[in-house]
């Protein structure tokens, strides 16, 4: 996949709840390889874009498209070509670490997502807790558990809002690194985040809100 390959186009998006407008005019254009950072100060509107963009809310005029595919949350291409990371995931409470992450590659097409799954758990960390429940994890393991559901799927496209939240220095360093692999890789990457060391490493074109 070319670097030059358009992956998500944003053009004139506007969102308001009720009569207050948040984003208005918004236009962004993210290829293959890139990593954009929105940025600004709270209630910019940073997390309504990323919402916008992965289709939990839905724009009130503008247009969003993902490899070409106007946006839908229940279309199953975009559905099979995104990943996301913006909400605090409510997790199955009768379900493993594990058995969350080996069922979430299953309902993505892996027939056989075993290798992968111990290999993305040993890359978070959570090889001993691999076992338990999510409700028993603290709270900076169920972000790196979050972060886990990503890269236990197919992707072209990862968008995230903070992902730096409630990880330490070394998380945030882990983090940097394995998103720089996915870039090189031809992913494209959209987050909204307050850590600069980890918009260097990724050697992020960033996008600042203003309202």
């Amino acid at each position: 996949m070319a670097k030059k390959d358009i992956v998500l186009q944003v053009k004139r998006l506007k969102k308001a709840y009720g009569p207050t407008t948040i984003v208005d005019g918004f236009d962004l254009q993210v290829a293959a390889g890139e990593a954009v950072a929105l940025t600004g100060r709270n209630g910019a509107g940073k997390s309504t874009v990323l919402r916008c963009i992965v289709g939990a809310d839905r724009p009130d005029e503008g247009t969003i498209e993902v490899l070409g595919t106007k946006m839908s949350e229940a279309n199953p291409e975009i559905r099979r070509d995104v990943a996301t990371v913006i909400d605090d995931l409510d997790f199955f409470p009768d379900l493993s670490v594990v058995e969350h992450l080996d069922l979430l590659a299953r309902a993505h097409g892996l027939e056989d997502p075993d290798d992968l799954v111990d290999e993305v758990l040993e890359e978070v960390q959570l090889v001993p807790q691999a076992g338990q429940l999510p409700a028993t994890l603290s709270s900076g393991q169920r972000r790196r558990l979050a972060l886990a559901t990503a890269f236990v799927r197919p992707r072209r496209l990862l968008v995230l809002d903070e992902p730096e939240q409630r990880l330490d220095v070394e998380g945030v360093a882990w983090l940097g690194k394995r998103l720089k692999e996915e870039l090189a890789d031809g992913l494209a990457v959209v987050l909204a985040s307050h850590e600069p060391s980890l918009l260097e490493a990724i050697g992020a074109r960033q996008v600042r809100l203003t309202r």
